[in-house]
């Protein structure tokens, strides 16, 4: 399996992930991308999920939009609160929003300078957060995450415009 880099262009040409090529079965149809960097900053939550939806516009997906827009939002959060290194000196640390689109299927894509696996938690009834990634799994076909070297993370999931158009 190919390594990429947290300053490699994401997503590589061709990228699919991994574990979600089974869903590839039967050919692809129309295959685009499209990729927004983000600041670190909390407004680029609002700004992911502006460019997710005119991005899944012009690809004649509208349909995905809502789905696409919550998904975009738990993950650019998560990216920002666990994936960047506050305090540390800024290097080249930003998050990359992909958005690949495989035929009906969208696979969104973040990548963030965080080394930590994403953990799917069980919160209290009274915690106020806690379950983006719950959120993520029951809006997405399949979710995931890879390590990129020599450091970060790419967190995906793909959606299907088959299955939300039901």
């Amino acid at each position: 399996m190919l390594q990429w880099s947290t300053l490699d262009w994401w997503p590589p040409v061709g990228w699919w992930p991994h574990p979600a090529r089974d869903l590839l079965a039967g050919g692809t149809g129309c295959t685009a991308s499209a990729t927004f960097v983000l600041p670190p900053r909390a407004e680029s939550i609002h700004s992911a999920r502006s460019f997710a939806i005119g991005t899944l516009t012009g690809w004649d997906l509208a349909d995905l939009a809502d789905n696409m827009e919550l998904v975009v939002s738990e993950l650019a959060t998560n990216a920002l609160r666990h994936g960047m290194e506050l305090g540390a000196p800024r290097r080249r640390e930003v998050i990359r929003l992909s958005l690949v689109r495989r035929g009906s299927l969208v696979t969104c894509a973040l990548t963030d300078p965080g080394s930590a696996e994403p953990v799917m938690r069980d919160p209290s009834p009274f915690e106020a957060g806690g379950l983006g990634l719950h959120i993520v799994e029951s809006l997405s076909v399949r979710w995931g995450w890879c390590p990129l070297t020599p450091q970060g993370k790419a967190v995906w999931a793909v959606l299907s415009a088959s299955l939300s158009a039901s």
